[in-house]
């Protein structure tokens, strides 16, 4: 009789923790269009309950060989749970209109593994939603790969400018922060 009156308290306690995880936290909501392709990255389902960083990039920018250390960090993080999400962007006149360029520049010249998506606007009122959360937790990107850390619950727990480069020690431990943050 006890053991029955444990049961049902305890799968009423797990499925309201299964319904919790499987709801999405707003930075997450929606899709963005793949960068190769013609499918959607569904946000919440790719990255929901990861620790994720975000860059905003463009293929023409004097900073983008940060694509080889951002694959490095990535490769180097991935195990341990960590995506990673390019967004290509021309909000700073620096990105190629044509999706298969900005391809060619992402996977063939600098060897790119993690997610990107097809160009889009990161600031201002055409900003995609994904993004205008971003700017709401922390702040709106300045300048091409600006890097945001986010932890497992979907909140900005850092958010480093252009100039930090990926192998910068305070955004190696943004990064170590959010893969042990609890979902």
């Amino acid at each position: 009789m006890h053991v029955r009156w444990l049961a049902v308290p305890l799968l009423s306690l797990f499925a309201a923790t299964s319904c919790w995880a499987t709801q999405c936290p707003a930075l997450l909501e929606g899709s963005l269009p793949e960068l190769r392709g013609k499918g959607q990255v569904d946000l919440c389902e790719a990255f929901a309950g990861k620790p994720l960083v975000v860059i905003n990039t463009a293929s023409y920018c004097g900073f983008a060989p940060q694509f080889e250390g951002l694959e490095k960090v990535y490769k180097e993080y991935h195990e341990q749970g960590l995506e990673m999400l390019g967004v290509p962007s021309d909000d700073f006149k620096q990105e190629d209109a044509d999706s298969e360029k900005t391809a060619n520049v992402c996977y063939a010249n600098y060897g790119v593994t993690f997610t990107m998506t097809k160009a889009q606007a990161v600031r201002g009122k055409d900003a995609v939603p994904l993004f205008n959360e971003l700017a709401r937790q922390s702040s709106a990107p300045k300048w091409n790969f600006y890097k945001y850390v986010v932890d497992r619950r979907g909140k900005v727990i850092g958010n480093f400018s252009s100039l930090t480069k990926p192998e910068d020690p305070a955004f190696r431990a943004a990064i170590e922060k959010a893969i042990a943050s609890s979902p």
